[in-house]
């Protein structure tokens, strides 16, 4: 049953909030979804992360950044469900990615830190050029278990939903690098994709589940889709609306976003100034450090 609580647009929630009373997006889908490729590993990977979270600040609601940590076997982290989202972008982008990488709505990937101005325009070009987005709204709780999320409207502009699916993306912020593996940078890496659940909107029902305590759909992926993941102290969670790999596989459909909306639950202490450009700057001497590793299935 849907809650009455307060509403929030696109904003950073600081954990001193409990979430025992849920707390619900609003109804929006404009935010650019921005896919890095990362390693704990990779020195300009990591002399750059810890200026992105400011970088995510800046563009408030525009963009919803995540990083996707691959199955390597050299990465700290090696989620299944960033592997899982690798895989996807390598549908159309092959199995070899460099490290970083990032996509703008699955996009012109851009490799390094040389790339950022590229990554500007992309985002810029893609606010001017979209149109009508799917409107997608959930809402947030904690209980004795974990954190739930569980959607609470859906609204479809101009989509035909067949062949199409509503994707929860959980996010964990400032995640320990283990002892024991290489690690050129700070002991935290932010934005890191912990996991995931997708709803086909075909058969209403959930064929990809990774990284969590349970996913659940009863009446349609737009009505009910909900999933259940272990506490965080700082996490995000994202609701996008995407094409299924079958439709990409099978008439190239497009890696993009028909519509994404986030909450963030974490501390927020950057400045509003920080750009792409500050960036750019703040790593310069970084430049042009990429690792390329292959992807492994």
């Amino acid at each position: 049953m849907a809650s009455c609580s307060p509403l929030v647009q696109g904003e950073v929630i600081d954990p001193s909030n409990t979430l025992l009373n849920p707390i619900a997006t609003e109804s929006m889908g404009r935010s650019l979804l921005v896919e890095e490729v990362t390693t704990t590993w990779c020195p300009t990977c990591a002399q750059i992360d810890p200026y992105l979270k400011a970088v995510a600040d800046s563009h408030g609601s525009r963009i919803a950044m995540v990083a996707y940590h691959p199955s390597d076997g050299e990465d700290a982290f090696q989620p299944p469900a960033a592997q899982h989202r690798i895989n996807r972008l390598g549908l159309l982008h092959g199995d070899a990615i460099p490290s970083p990488t990032f996509f703008v709505e699955g996009k012109n990937p851009r490799s390094g830190t040389e790339a950022w101005s590229d990554v500007q325009r992309d985002i810029l070009d893609l606010e001017l050029t979209r149109q009508d987005t799917t409107l997608l709204q959930f809402e947030v709780h904690r209980t004795d278990e974990g954190i739930t999320a569980r959607v609470l409207s859906f609204t479809n502009m101009s989509v035909e939903l067949e062949n199409t699916q509503l994707t929860f993306l959980v996010l964990e912020h400032q995640k320990t690098v283990p002892d024991g593996f290489v690690n050129p940078g700070e002991l935290t890496r932010d934005r890191v994709v912990v996991a995931t659940a997708e709803c086909d909107f075909n058969t209403s029902t959930i064929p990809t589940q990774l990284g969590l305590m349970g996913a659940d759909v009863n009446q349609g992926c737009n009505i009910d889709f909900e999933i259940s993941f272990e506490d965080m102290n700082e996490f995000s969670i994202l609701l996008i609306h995407e094409n299924t790999e079958d439709a990409i596989v099978n008439s190239e459909a497009s890696l993009g976003t028909y519509g994404a909306v986030e909450f963030a639950y974490r501390s927020r202490d950057a400045p509003e100034s920080w750009s792409l450009a500050n960036v750019l700057l703040m790593v310069a001497a970084g430049a042009g450090l990429v690792a390329i590793w292959p992807r492994k299935n």
